[in-house]
């Protein structure tokens, strides 16, 4: 089934425009969610919108209001919302091209996929990612969802187009606010160099297939023992180190991982008893 698009209108380059639609390249079907429930009764909880003075009311009924000083509010019924348009409310219009190393990553929000709509415009779909693909740049345009105008950064991915909303200039806090306490005194060379050795220890590859939820994971396990009436495992806590001497914790930490690879045996060396028993393991469907 194919997903449901989050905007549908037209991708614009200049004067050549094609029909497309933007469709959320993330999910969230898969997280734990829970229900407030009544113990007593097993019952779900219903929230109720209350007015303090009237009691209950209609959500139909509701109109969405803004707040200009404390307890006055100016109203706004949804066709009056929707009356407000821009160009980019059907229409992603690109502004201009930058390279990638320009965007800082903190600006980077949520990634959608942009797709043609229907056959009609997929000539000129592919001609404009195309020519994005070859130019080697980040293209950047506007869109209206959800109430609100948004940057968005295109880059061809695949026979697509990855969108990423940007995050304005005013929603980005300063570094400074963060780290104006952390000390700028120059750390033990020496320390470093341990450091950097424990680092090249852990480089390899970003797998994402070797990332999961652990913490999902146990809600899932503590859910399953629940439902078939065992008592959930009780889990110890992580430990709370609290490093007094840094240059041994280094020194372990280095030798602890030097000593764990050194009793991995190696692919390239097999023991010829491995070698005739051994079977080849069948890829894990991703």
């Amino acid at each position: 089934m194919a997903p449901r698009p989050s905007w549908q209108g037209h991708l614009k380059l200049s004067l050549v425009t094609c029909p497309v639609a933007l469709y959320t390249a993330t999910s969230t079907g898969g997280d734990v969610h829970f229900n407030l429930i009544n113990p007593k009764t097993n019952n779900r909880i219903k929230m109720v919108t209350t007015d303090p003075d009237t009691g209950p009311v209609a959500r139909s009924d509701l109109v969405k209001g803004y707040e200009v000083s404390k307890g006055v509010y100016i109203l706004l019924t949804d066709e009056e919302i929707k009356s407000v348009k821009l160009e980019s409310t059907k229409t992603i219009d690109i502004e201009s091209f930058v390279p990638a190393k320009d965007i800082d990553r903190i600006y980077w929000d949520n990634p959608y996929f942009l797709a043609p709509e229907g056959k009609i415009g997929q000539d000129a779909f592919n001609v404009i990612r195309t020519a994005m693909e070859k130019s080697g740049k980040i293209a950047l345009a506007r869109v209206v969802m959800s109430t609100r105008e948004r940057l968005l950064a295109l880059e061809p991915r695949g026979k697509g187009i990855l969108a990423y909303t940007l995050r304005t200039d005013d929603e980005v806090r300063q570094p400074e606010e963060v780290f104006e306490g952390i000390s700028t005194a120059k750390p033990d060379a020496d320390m470093i160099k341990i450091a950097e050795q424990i680092i090249e220890q852990k480089a390899g590859p970003f797998d994402p297939d070797k990332f999961n939820d652990r913490y999902e994971d146990a809600l899932k396990a503590l859910i399953a023992d629940k439902q078939k009436g065992k008592k959930p495992a009780k889990v110890s806590a992580p430990k709370d180190d609290n490093v007094v001497d840094l240059m041994a914790a280094l020194r372990a930490s280095l030798d602890a991982k030097a000593g764990l690879s050194a009793s991995k045996p190696t692919s390239k060396s097999p023991s010829k008893s491995a070698a005739k028993t051994s079977k080849p393991r069948a890829r894990k469907a991703g």
